[in-house]
């Protein structure tokens, strides 16, 4: 069953903070999408899933035998990372991919 282009919304992601608006000014964002409210609710699960590891990290940090190097918690961090530029590459408009290319951070994924 297809998506019709009148179930998706425009967004307003702002990566860093791992936060989604649904108005452009409630406050700093870098990338617009246009998304349905399960592609909404994946990417905040992801967020939500770098919050929880943030916490885990910030505990870890305080543990002075464990390596930075060898913490599973950064190796998910990063992988979803990945997908979330990669669901913004997929639902963002053409500023939001132009910039995800230019940073090249999905040069394995977005190859065809």
């Amino acid at each position: 069953m297809s998506v019709n282009q009148q179930d998706r919304q425009t967004y307003y992601i702002s990566i860093g903070a791992g936060e989604i608006f649904s108005a452009p000014n409630v406050s700093p964002w870098q990338f617009k999408i246009n998304a349905t409210e399960q592609e909404i609710g994946k990417l905040r699960q992801i967020f939500n899933a770098n919050y929880n590891n943030s916490m885990i990290d910030f505990a870890r940090a305080h543990v002075p035998f464990v390596e930075y190097h060898n913490d599973s918690t950064n190796d998910r961090y990063d992988e979803n990372l990945i997908q979330v530029y990669q669901l913004i590459y997929q639902l963002g408009d053409q500023e939001a991919k132009d910039h995800i290319d230019s940073i090249g951070i999905l040069e394995d994924f977005t190859s065809e």
